[in-house]
């Protein structure tokens, strides 16, 4: 498998298997962080937590309702904010080298929907 890199207006997400350290990359138009490899399948199975228990709140909060929701591993925490069809994603990274990160309402999905096809989690 080469490196390759997926990306969209406000958000990109790349994987590099030989890499030595970091094999993952994660950022947007104007920043970039490269994860190792737990780090990007941690991030990638903790957005994804994210993105179903955003769903299964909206049939529980009125359509003007905001949320936020937080989860965590001992590597990464994410948090989500906003509405459960649109919201923000921050992300801090833990050990280490220590890192912050944000996406925008409007990205998320897509982000979200290329971690579905990087199959390494």
């Amino acid at each position: 498998m080469s490196r390759f890199l997926k990306s969209g207006p406000g958000w990109r997400i790349g994987y590099d298997p030989e890499a030595m350290e970091f094999q993952g990359l994660v950022g947007t138009d104007d920043w970039a962080l490269e994860l190792t490899e737990a780090e990007l399948n941690d991030f990638c199975r903790l957005l994804g937590q994210l993105v179903d228990t955003m769903k299964q709140m909206a049939t529980e909060l009125m359509d003007e309702e905001m949320v936020a929701c937080e989860v965590e591993s001992d590597r990464l925490w994410l948090e989500a904010e906003g509405y459960p069809q649109a919201f923000s994603l921050r992300l801090m990274v833990l050990q280490g080298r220590r890192a912050e990160g944000y996406w925008s309402a409007q990205v998320v999905n897509d982000l979200f929907q290329a971690t579905c096809s990087l199959k390494i989690f």
